[in-house]
């Protein structure tokens, strides 16, 4: 995704609720805060060493019913810092002693999120470069592998002699191999000269070329399995044992157009340097990174007469040091905790906040209700965002060459639906905008590429004529909607 966005230093809060806008109908006190939490990063790098580590985040518990933002604010949030954003669900964890995920993988798994990121900027910082260096691998290919040829080795002169009297001189005896050698070179440089003339023209698109390749799916490439739960301890089985095993290469036919993305690739990896690179990911996830624990409603409750349920309190033990700040390891290292901004949310609608464990809840001291979205929200979601539902589906149609058009009252008419099928069964915020638009554009999804109407209006009459009767069937509702 190619965006140009503001750099950081540029954002204002109130800035960063305007980006945060052009996607986030409504929760106003939600983006309020995480645009706060995000101009503090950028206050906390303008201080002194001594007294920017002495400042960690503060940290976010958002409550709110489903389906109104919470994981969108997070997601769009990061995308604005370039920051590394991991979601993650504490149901999936589990106090250790049972069978579940350890609290620890949520930072291994935030980890390898930064890598990923910082591994890709840096391949499309030196795709340049690849790119030349895989044209002057495809020249060597086109032209036989060799761009000039060996000298031979320089003969050793021996003086002739006659009666005692040397009759010829080291100038005279100088031998022809120089020479050929000399005209071998200007004629291999000539042919790979006119050889990268046609590559440029690409005339040579469709030429085949025999090139070496890494196999991956042997040999030192192949998947090392270690003990089950190794990798969440932090242990790089494939690393340790990988080494022990000779990378295998193969001869592979391929068209030049191939073989120029095959070289690109391997020539933008060998050009990367791992350990700055490990070490820059590792600095960003420690510094910019944000996790976000959906679901800590689930795990909310203390231990009382019925005894813990499957240990919600050991859960919420175990997340309180890595929120607290401490050193994971991982199979890059130690990750540092300290700073990474923790956004936990959930809909609390059974247990409260104040149900978690105090020290879990010292932790998380801005707090901001996100509302549930009513008809006008649904009618401004529909439309409004830049990626508006309505316009995914004028874009997906129009490939099939049917023209969609989605007059006022059809919009009002989608909105009032979605909202009075959320009050008849459960509310599940906007994710019920796209059921509704769904079932209410099967019937042209399903005809589109064989029907010979170019245009379809869905106004208000369409829509009550082809969900309106299920909105009513309650039966119907709960299953269909």
């Amino acid at each position: 995704m190619a965006q140009n966005l503001p750099s950081l230093e540029s954002l204002t809060p109130r800035q960063i609720v305007a980006e945060l806008d052009k996607y986030i109908v409504g929760q106003d006190a939600a983006k309020r805060a995480v645009a706060v939490a995000l101009r503090n990063r950028y206050r906390r790098e303008q201080l002194p060493d001594e007294m920017r580590d002495d400042i960690i985040p503060k940290n976010i518990l958002m409550i709110g019913p489903t389906g109104v933002g919470k994981t969108e604010i997070a997601r769009r949030l990061a995308g604005l810092a370039r920051a590394p954003m991991l979601k993650v669900e504490a149901t999936k964890f589990t106090e250790v002693g049972y069978v579940g995920r350890d609290v620890d993988s949520m930072i291994r798994d935030l980890t390898e999120v930064g890598i990923a990121m910082v591994e890709k900027e840096k391949l499309e910082a030196v795709q340049e470069s690849a790119a030349k260096r895989a044209v002057q691998r495809i020249l060597d290919l086109l032209s036989g592998g060799a761009q000039q040829p060996e000298p031979q080795e320089p003969q050793q002169y021996v003086p002739t002699f006659f009666n005692g009297v040397i009759v010829d001189d080291e100038s005279t005896s100088t031998p022809q191999s120089s020479t050929v050698h000399e005209e071998q070179r200007q004629q291999s440089a000539r042919l790979r000269e006119r050889m990268k003339e046609k590559l440029e023209r690409g005339e040579l698109e469709d030429a085949e070329i025999e090139v070496e390749v890494e196999e991956r799916s042997q040999g030192g490439q192949a998947r090392v399995f270690g003990p089950v739960g190794m990798e969440e301890m932090g242990f790089d089985m494939q690393g340790m044992l990988g080494n022990l095993f000779p990378k295998e290469h193969k001869n592979r036919k391929m068209k030049v157009r191939e073989a120029r993305k095959v070289l690109q690739n391997e020539e933008a990896e060998n050009m990367l340097d791992r350990d700055s690179l490990i070490a820059e990911a590792i600095n960003r996830v420690e510094q910019s990174g944000i996790l976000f624990i959906d679901e800590l409603d689930k795990v909310a409750g203390r231990e009382g007469a019925h005894g813990p349920e499957v240990s919600r309190e050991g859960v919420q033990r175990d997340i309180l040091p890595i929120v607290e700040g401490s050193a994971v390891m991982t199979k890059y290292g130690h990750v540092r905790t300290n700073h990474i901004l923790f956004i936990a949310a959930g809909a609390f609608h059974v247990s409260k906040p104040s149900d978690l464990i105090p020290e879990l809840q010292g932790r998380f001291p801005i707090r901001v209700n996100l509302e549930a979205l009513t008809e006008n929200d649904f009618r401004r979601i529909l439309t409004e965002p830049r990626n508006a539902l309505l316009h995914q589906y004028v874009s997906l149609l129009a490939a099939d060459g049917v023209e969609l058009q989605f007059p006022e009252d059809g919009i009002a008419e989608i909105a009032r639906l979605a909202a009075l099928v959320n009050e008849q069964t459960e509310n599940i915020g906007a994710r019920r905008l796209h059921t509704v638009v769904e079932k209410l554009l099967d019937e042209i999804s399903f005809n589109a590429p064989e029907v010979d109407e170019d245009t379809v209006v869905v106004d208000a009459a369409y829509v009550r004529e082809h969900i309106e009767s299920l909105v009513k069937n309650e039966d119907l509702c709960r299953y269909i909607l």
